[in-house]
């Protein structure tokens, strides 16, 4: 039997959360930081909390969608020898022990200098589910979905509040596993509350239009965020609150204090 594509285990994923009648969560943890033993730690915690997906960032120099929080936990990764390699082989990881599937969150600029076909077929080898990478816009996705899609990857798109409606929508259509709304504008963050009454009305509107899940991301990072976002929609991700959560600390110690956070989230969205 052959193995099911990243897409398909995109899917599969949501399909279970649908099942169990919660929203799916999605921590998002930066590869690397601070270093690549407690990366592995806090990937396995993420795992053990119910994550039903992974997202992984590939540490970047020049961020354009990355708040303070993200940025320096990049800084760390990078300070510390984090590459496309390193990153793919956590995710591989993830794989092995049984994990649920992983999402690379990368900027273009690393892709490139890697090779995309390159980078794809890493992904496949890692048993990875596809990459974010938001700095691509949809006119020029030709060659990312060209290495991408043949291999069963997935390519979610950012839906962010500045894109006009009928844009938000071809972007809807055009995306892989999910569609990925950001909650307000600026960039991630934990310290400004999201937008929940424009997310509403966005949501309505993809809902009308389309049949894949639906994620909120950016500004997520309480209890309280979780419940309302997976009442809207079909998931969480939860991001710069989770690095925060252990920041400054490293091994067992970072792993419990993201546990945690990951075990208040999990609650809110049951």
């Amino acid at each position: 039997m052959a193995e099911a594509s990243g897409v398909e285990r995109l899917d599969a994923a949501f399909a279970n959360a649908r099942a169990q009648r919660r929203g799916a969560l999605i921590p998002y943890l930066c590869a690397g930081d601070p270093d690549r033993a407690t990366s592995r730690l806090l990937l396995a915690e993420a795992a053990h909390a119910g994550a039903d997906v992974i997202e992984l960032g590939l540490p970047y120099g020049d961020p354009l969608a990355d708040g303070p929080t993200i940025a320096a936990a990049a800084q760390r990764a990078l300070a510390g020898g984090t590459n496309v390699e390193a990153t793919v082989a956590l995710a591989a990881g993830v794989r092995d022990a049984g994990g649920p599937p992983v999402l690379l969150f990368s900027y273009v600029n690393p892709l490139i200098q890697y090779g995309l076909d390159r980078f794809a077929d890493a992904l496949v080898r890692a048993g990875a589910a596809g990459a974010i990478v938001p700095d691509v816009p949809i006119e020029e996705m030709d060659e990312l979905r060209a290495a991408f899609a043949p291999r069963g990857l997935a390519l979610p798109l950012l839906i962010a509040p500045s894109t006009p409606p009928a844009r938000a929508l071809a972007l809807a259509d055009a995306s892989d596993g999910f569609v990925y709304v950001v909650s307000r504008l600026g960039v991630t963050g934990a310290r400004r509350e999201p937008d929940f009454a424009w997310i509403e009305e966005r949501v309505a509107a993809l809902r009308a239009h389309v049949d894949r899940p639906i994620a909120i991301g950016f500004g997520i990072a309480t209890g309280a965020h979780v419940r309302r976002a997976v009442e809207l929609a079909d998931a969480a991700i939860v991001g710069s609150a989770l690095i925060d959560a252990y920041a400054g600390t490293s091994g067992a110690e970072a792993a419990a204090r993201a546990g945690a956070l990951l075990a208040e989230l999990d609650a809110a969205r049951r």
